[in-house]
């Protein structure tokens, strides 16, 4: 199997979409932040910085329009929508990040959607370390994509 960022010779590039047919392309992933169940009422509640989970929202979303600055050898892509959606779960305890990103391009969505949840996980850590720095950010995936030569993908 080859790498498709690396030529023949082994040298990094960026993959030429240029020949690829603009389809529909949608990607769903996502992570948590396991944390006490104290913590967990201060995000959900209302932390002293704010609403927690609305912040973490918007970083998410600003995330995913800015991956190609952060990955270097990720397209710049025009998103058409980007959903994050951040829920309670008292079982880990700790917040539950899910992000689907789509577009119609030449290239897909999955480290758009990727980055969007890494991000939101991160700005969770951040509002509410103060309270508890021994938090985990975990499970970090990519749950599913449609669209483009590959197909689609859905994870066991």
């Amino acid at each position: 199997m080859s790498l498709t960022h690396f030529d023949e010779k082994g040298a990094a590039h960026m993959v030429d979409v240029s020949a690829k047919d603009a389809t529909a392309r949608e990607a769903v992933a996502e992570g948590c932040v396991v944390m006490s169940d104290e913590t967990l009422a201060l995000a959900i509640g209302g932390a002293a910085k704010g609403d927690v989970i609305g912040v973490a929202r918007l970083a998410g979303i600003m995330a995913a329009k800015r991956t190609a600055d952060l990955i270097p050898l990720c397209h710049p892509l025009a998103l058409s929508k980007v959903t994050l959606d951040l829920t309670a779960d008292q079982a880990l305890p700790g917040l539950r990040v899910r992000a689907a990103v789509r577009t119609t391009g030449p290239t897909g969505v999955e480290m758009e959607a990727l980055t969007a949840v890494s991000v939101a996980c991160l700005t969770v850590y951040d509002m509410l370390k103060a309270a508890e720095k021994g938090m985990r950010i975990e499970g970090i995936r990519l749950v599913a994509k449609s669209g483009g030569k590959s197909g689609d993908y859905s994870a066991p």
